[in-house]
């Protein structure tokens, strides 16, 4: 019986996409009003779907969701959808209500403010930093003050200050709060307990506590379940010993052997299946290009923005093969910015005169970019992976793309329809195929299960050519080599 004060009830809910993708299977589970979870699982589990479930964008295959009658739901998803980054901020917000607000203006000036923003409401969604639109996003869930919160990934491109004001407005909050992260220390400020969602049963655990406890609570279970079937097999071994030797004595022994036989099998039932973890990426290396020349890069000119203006700064900032520098400053800074005008686009460099840089002939960039612009939503992971490769050999591509934990019919689905976290594997295993000379990358822990961010650290810590980082995460950075630190902000 789910608690009396449920909000939230899964009732045996299965979910499939078509008839070859289970999400879900008969799983239950209840969260209490006024409570604040986090939803945990590997990068495609099937979390974010669960929230679609919850706010009937989804429809169970079978079961029940109960929701307590006249609950209000807001969900911020993890990315701002590609067709409303058109709309004016004015626009974006007025949206979410049903009627027209005649004080729209001041309502978004207020709920900005609870998100640490400043926006001009005439100003485009899309034309804000990626930090900036994760506020904006926050801000459009909040605006609606639903009974219940869904937020998925709400750090993701956010700066240390933006963590630190959310962490706070959700330790305020009161109602409730369902949260999707791999941000253990973001989590374990105020949740109260965490659904585990199993990719391997497709079921959801339930536990009380932080991650921190999830975690130690799922490995007694583990060692608990192999105590037990070592214990198991012993036994087995014994009596099938002893059932061959009682057989080949003939006679009433043979009955004896027989219910020797019938022991193991007994005990062979009782064997549990243990607990399996969530898979981690393989170790990979970043093969570097061939023949870089020793200097690579040289920056004369950046382009920052303050109150929405922009200011152009003279810097001296050389780049040479195995360089490391990280570009640090808070969001809308125009981190991203300068790194997209890096990679030589003409539309970024065209807005922003004032980046000026010289990279040297020949070398080949490797991009990895917050929101996954440089793939092509409609490609599928195998053409998306097979584009990038100089010498076309499937069965290398394949090779890489298992290491990813690509494989079986993931490999021919179309980008679009890959969790976020799916999205951020297949980038990585681009820059595997592509041997870049020169490593840009804006946020790449973004959306990535925290048990894969160590194999990225040390990869990106080994790679031979030059590279420029772009991370909020003070755990990730810790784990790669840094040259240089360059603060836009100073």
């Amino acid at each position: 019986m789910p608690p009396r004060d449920a909000v939230i009830t899964f009732d045996n809910v299965s979910f499939e996409y078509g008839h070859n993708k289970p999400i879900l299977y008969e799983v239950s589970f209840a969260v209490r009003r006024g409570s604040k979870m986090t939803l945990m699982g590997q990068n495609g589990a099937g979390k974010s779907t669960i929230f679609d479930l919850i706010d009937g964008a989804h429809t169970p295959t079978d079961g029940n969701i109960n929701i307590l009658p006249r609950t209000s739901i807001a969900h911020a998803r993890q990315v701002i959808p590609r067709k409303q980054l058109e709309l004016t901020v004015r626009e974006y917000f007025a949206q979410f209500f049903t009627e027209k607000q005649y004080d729209i203006d001041k309502k978004i000036d207020d709920i900005l403010e609870v998100v640490n923003l400043r926006a001009p409401h005439e100003r485009t969604v899309g034309s804000f930093s990626g930090g900036q639109q994760a506020r904006i996003l926050l801000a459009s869930a909040l605006i609606q003050n639903p009974d219940l919160l869904l937020l998925d990934e709400p750090t993701n491109n956010l700066d240390t200050a933006g963590i630190e004001h959310l962490t706070k407005f959700l330790i305020d909050y009161k109602k409730t709060c369902l949260v999707i992260s791999h941000d253990a220390d973001f989590l374990n400020a105020f949740t109260h307990g965490v659904l585990y969602l199993d990719v391997h049963t497709r079921l959801v655990e339930q536990y009380d506590g932080n991650y921190f406890d999830v975690m130690r609570d799922i490995t007694a279970r583990i060692e608990k379940e192999n105590r037990k079937n070592a214990q198991l097999a012993k036994e087995i071994q014994e009596n099938k010993d002893k059932a061959n030797f009682f057989a080949n004595k003939g006679g009433q022994m043979r009955m004896v052997a027989k219910r020797m036989r019938e022991k193991v099998e007994k005990y062979e039932e009782s064997k549990v299946d243990v607990r399996r973890e969530d898979k981690v990426i393989r170790a990979f290396t970043i093969p570097v290009q061939e023949d870089l020349p020793t200097k690579l890069l040289s920056i004369s000119s950046i382009q920052t923005v303050k109150d929405h203006k922009p200011h152009v700064k003279k810097v001296d900032i050389t780049l040479n093969k195995r360089d490391r520098l990280q570009l640090i400053g808070p969001n809308g800074i125009g981190k991203s910015t300068l790194l997209e005008a890096l990679t030589g686009s003409k539309e970024v460099l065209e807005r922003a005169k004032g980046i000026e840089y010289v990279l040297a002939p020949g070398v080949k960039v490797g991009y990895y970019r917050q929101d996954f612009s440089t793939l092509n939503f409609e490609d599928t992971v195998y053409d998306a992976l097979l584009s990038v490769m100089e010498r076309k050999i499937e069965q290398d591509m394949r090779a890489v793309a298992a290491g990813f934990l690509i494989s079986g019919d993931t490999i021919f689905t179309k980008i679009g329809n890959l969790s976020e976290g799916q999205k951020g594997l297949v980038a990585f295993a681009r820059l595997v195929l592509m041997k870049p000379g020169l490593l840009i990358l804006d946020e790449p822990t973004n959306h990535i299960n925290f048990r894969h961010i160590p194999v990225i650290a040390k990869a990106l810590d080994a790679y031979q050519g030059a590279m420029i980082l772009v991370s909020h995460v003070p755990e990730f950075v810790e784990q790669i080599k840094i040259d240089e630190v360059f603060n836009l902000e100073k």
